[in-house]
Order: C-alpha cells, then structure tokens, then sequence
C-alpha cells in the first residue's frame, strides 16, 4: 500500500507542475477500497491555491451512483471553528467581549441560571473550559425533545439552556480544565443570536459563506429530501451492517445543534474556508482582522489523549473551535479538528507555518473512517510540505 501511494504521489508532483490542479483520485482509491468506504474526498491549498483535489467512490452504497468533486459532504464539528469565527466577530464590533458571561448576554431572558452556570464567559464556551457536562442522556433529551417543535431553533436553543443552566453548576473532570461540550457551542450560539439580533442560520450564510464564495455550503443533510444528489451518510449497527441515512430526522443531528456541528459543502469549498485560516488573515476576504484570528488559533487548554490510535496525537490543546495537535508526521503541533454526526466524517489539518490546508471527507463514520483520513492526512503532509 505504501509504496504504491507514494508511486502515485510521485506522480502527483511530476503533473501538478504542469497543471493548476493534480487529481488525488489515484491516492483516494485505494484507501476507500482498503477500509470499505462508500466515498471519500480530499483536496489540497497551499499559499491560496488549490493544488490537488479528488473524489472516488459512490453516493450510496450498493448502487453505481457516483460522487463528484463538487457534491456536499457533512462537517460534523467543524461547524464549531466557523461559530467561533462569528463570535470574533462580534467581539470586533463590540457586541460581546470574551469574557461576557451568559448571565450578562442572555440572563434577561433567563432569570433562572444558577449564578456559576451565568458566570461562564463566551470564551469558555468557544474553548469547551466552561465546566458544562459533555453530551449525556439528559442533554440528549434536551436536544431530541419533541417540544423542540413547538418553537424556532432560537427560541428552543434558549429553552435547552435554561432547563440545564437553572439545574446545573459547571463541573470538571479529574485530568484538568478541558471537556468537549457541544451544549457549550449552542449556548455560545445563543449569545450570538441574542446580541447581532439574527438566528445563527443567517449569520453564517451572510457572514462566512457568502463572504467566501462557499456555493455549495448549507447546513444539515447534504442531500436533498428525495434525491441522491450528494454522497448521503451511512450508519453502521453492531452486527456491522451499513444503511444509507438520505434524508429526514434519521439524517442528521437536530438543527438545534447547527452552531456545534450542521454545516455542509463540497470539498473544494471546505478547503478554500481551511485555506483562508491557513493563511492567518494574509487574504482576503477579511472576515475578522488577523490579530482577532491569530487569537482564535491560539492555545487556551491542554487536552489529553486516552488510548490514542497509533499514529495519533497523545496530548494536544484546544483554542477557540480549533484543536492544535502534534502528529507523527509534523514537526510541530498544527491546527487541527475532526467532526461527525456518527454517519459521515470530515477531517481538516491547517499548518499556518506553512499556509497549508488539507481536508479530507467521508460519507461514513466509524474507526475505519478515522483510520483512512490519518492515512490520506499523513501521505498529503509529507507531499506537500516542500
């Protein structure tokens, strides 16, 4: 397997000087086969530019529906470094400030908070340092709860975190400060629905995908409700069976939960959102000013690491919506966050060092997904990191 990827990385180097863009398919291929995915797709940017992108495999498993380079992939959690980047926002505009707490942003409309809970700062929350709990049954009732119909997302986001805010002081685990917390992303979103007067739906279509040019970006199911026109998520059961998940509920995550974890779009677009952070506010368009996002890619927290993979980091750290881990292959910790809604996977790997940005997604979740995209993450570094 190695030697044969690196054949075709080879390869790669040798066209992608004569072309704009090198075709990753001869790299992508055999990893989808090797870990049964139905799809896979990945892309390359150094410096602005893409210089290779590529997409094998099938939309639905058993059937002979291609993907396509420019078909919508889910992004899981990497949602969160795009709510992170419009809390900068309006930070810049004075609308909140890192330490706002959600007591003093979002206390008028709930009294009941315990006053610790209302103490937590915006900044806690971007950084999963406010103490509150990682997804449990009881967060999980909040968020599958069928009362949710009977509001608009910003209105149940509001209630999910009265019912837990006004039971629950922050707490934290034993090995420090850390604690991945998606209910502390969509409180983070709620404060910014409260203080820029618009649901995060609209600010994330008007102030980062629009600004990017991300055309295929969305938020929820990637594919149409009816249609097989991106590469839909598959779960996978105990006894190992895979089931394609197109549309409907079954298809993704509540849209409460869109400021943790909803967003979608192509690969190349995915890429071009990697390579702007990649390039530390050196290109346009300018979203927040460097400085704003030199601070949202900075360390807050140490992370560790329980029983890391081989090859995957054993401790790292956690800035605001992005993770910094050291692999076996860099020479140094780089950004880095992996997202899913158990039925697709999206892997992203920033070096600012070197104005790199790599992506990688996957219509399926599970360790075999993680496993290709280590794979693919590993053998695109040390290609292009030149």
């Amino acid at each position: 397997m190695r030697a044969s990827l690196f054949s075709v990385v080879a390869f790669l180097l040798l066209t992608g000087a004569a072309n704009a863009q090198a075709s990753l398919d001869g790299v992508l291929d055999p990893v989808r086969a090797k870990y049964a995915l139905p799809a896979i797709a990945a892309a390359v940017v150094k410096e602005g530019k893409l210089l290779a992108v590529g997409v094998v495999g099938v939309r639905v498993v058993d059937t002979d529906i291609a993907a396509t380079i420019e078909d919508r992939f889910h992004l899981g959690s990497d949602t969160k470094a795009m709510t992170a980047t419009l809390a900068g926002m309006m930070v810049e505009e004075g609308k909140l400030r890192w330490n706002s707490t959600i007591g003093e942003v979002l206390g008028q409309d709930l009294p009941a908070l315990r006053p610790k809970f209302a103490a937590i700062t915006l900044a806690q929350l971007l950084s999963h340092t406010s103490g509150i709990s990682p997804d449990n049954d009881e967060i999980g009732k909040l968020y599958f709860s069928a009362d949710a119909y009977e509001y608009s997302l910003t209105q149940w986001r509001l209630r999910m975190i009265g019912a837990w805010g006004s039971k629950h002081d922050p707490s934290f685990p034993a090995a420090g400060k850390f604690q991945y917390a998606n209910l502390g992303y969509i409180t983070a979103g709620a404060m910014i629905e409260k203080v820029s007067g618009k649901p995060w739906e609209r600010l994330i279509y008007e102030r980062i995908y629009a600004p990017l040019g991300l055309s295929t970006a969305g938020i929820g199911a990637q594919a149409t409700f009816g249609l097989y026109d991106a590469p839909v998520g598959h779960r996978t059961d105990d006894k190992g069976k895979v089931t394609p998940q197109p549309w409907g509920e079954p298809a993704d995550l509540p849209a409460s939960l869109g400021p943790a974890g909803l967003a979608h779009m192509s690969v190349k677009d995915f890429a071009a959102w990697a390579a702007w952070n990649a390039g530390e506010g050196k290109r346009g368009p300018a979203l927040v000013r460097p400085e704003t996002l030199k601070l949202l890619h900075t360390p807050v927290v140490e992370m560790q690491i329980k029983d890391p993979k081989p090859g995957t980091p054993k401790s790292g750290a956690y800035a605001l919506g992005w993770g910094l881990s050291k692999f076996d292959w860099t020479e140094k910790p780089i950004l880095t966050h992996n997202g899913s809604n158990g039925m697709n996977f999206a892997s992203v790997e920033v070096d600012p060092d070197h104005d790199l940005a790599l992506v990688v997604l996957i219509n399926i979740a599970g360790p075999n997904a993680d496993k290709a995209s280590l794979e693919v993450m590993k053998t695109l570094y040390e290609t292009y990191v030149k």
